[in-house]
């Protein structure tokens, strides 16, 4: 490649870098500015801030009624929600101008809370189809790479292999919906992850296979951001960086030390220390 070739691929914010012949994948970088949603004409986000860059994992805590699902529903385009200011950049593209299958195919993924049962499509032409949507046409991934990739996936994940012929969550308890979606997470291998709750639901046995799954992703290129109410999870799935959200924001952040004393005192001390009454979206200090 020339420095002609080598300008233009700079210019144009491509993630794939060029050294020596070889293809070197740089570490992704999400960053959201001062982002505002609403719905129904009510104030959920108020000038929201956060940046995640990949070898990074974050997770985000709160009390109920905060607005941690409400991001997770925003970033991914869902039109529930009305952006009313701010920004979202992936890698230097403006998220936001994206259709929510553009998102996918730009490399973020939501592991939902509440995942929905789609009957008559498996759960492997799914995980095939939406993985050659992410290629180029004539470079889709073969049957037997397909297979032998799943298969291992599915035994670190501790699936029957039975799940891959069911219908895409049909009858799945809350715990298999939740591993369902941590297999789709190993199999897409997104470059941002937002896992909504994942942990909800789940008793221990399961939360530690669940935890294996994502661990399996942690590498520079690789961002993951955690949105859960509880500590337990992040015993297993230790982050780089812990943040807080009250009224539609974050006010606190630090490192894992932080999870630690959540889970010891609760948020009580936090309202008392920023002078926060009421710690629900659409209220103020």
């Amino acid at each position: 490649m020339n420095n002609n070739q080598l300008l233009l691929l700079a210019n144009n914010n491509e993630l794939a870098k060029y050294i020596g012949g070889m293809r070197i994948m740089s570490a992704p970088f999400l960053k959201i500015e001062n982002l505002q949603v609403s719905i129904e004409g009510k104030e959920i986000l108020k000038d929201f801030n956060l940046e995640i860059k990949g070898g990074e994992i974050h997770a985000i805590m709160g009390p109920n009624g905060t607005g941690k699902s409400t991001l997770a529903s925003a970033i991914m385009g869902h039109p529930k929600y009305e952006i009313t200011s701010g920004s979202v950049h992936m890698n230097g593209e403006d998220v936001l101008e994206m259709e929510v299958d553009e998102r996918a195919q730009a490399g973020l993924f939501l592991a939902m809370q509440y995942p929905s049962e789609i009957s008559g499509i498996t759960n492997s032409d799914f995980l095939r189809s939406a993985i050659n949507s992410k290629r180029e046409e004539g470079d889709e991934i073969s049957l037997m790479k397909f297979i032998r990739k799943l298969d291992e996936k599915m035994g670190l994940l501790e699936m029957d292999e039975s799940f891959s012929h069911r219908y895409l969550n049909e009858g799945f308890s809350g715990g298999e919906k939740k591993r369902n979606e941590i297999l789709q997470l190993l199999m897409l291998e997104p470059q941002i992850a937002i896992l909504d709750e994942i942990d909800s639901g789940l008793d221990i046995d399961a939360l530690k296979v669940v935890s294996k799954g994502v661990n399996d992703m942690r590498g520079e290129e690789f961002g993951c951001l955690i949105i859960t109410h509880y500590q337990r999870l992040l015993n297993y799935i230790k982050p780089d960086k812990v943040h807080v959200m009250m009224q539609g924001r974050i006010v606190k952040s630090g490192g894992y030390e932080l999870a630690e004393r959540l889970e010891a005192e609760g948020y009580d001390w936090i309202k008392t220390e920023l002078g926060i009454e009421d710690e629900r979206v659409n209220q103020e200090a």
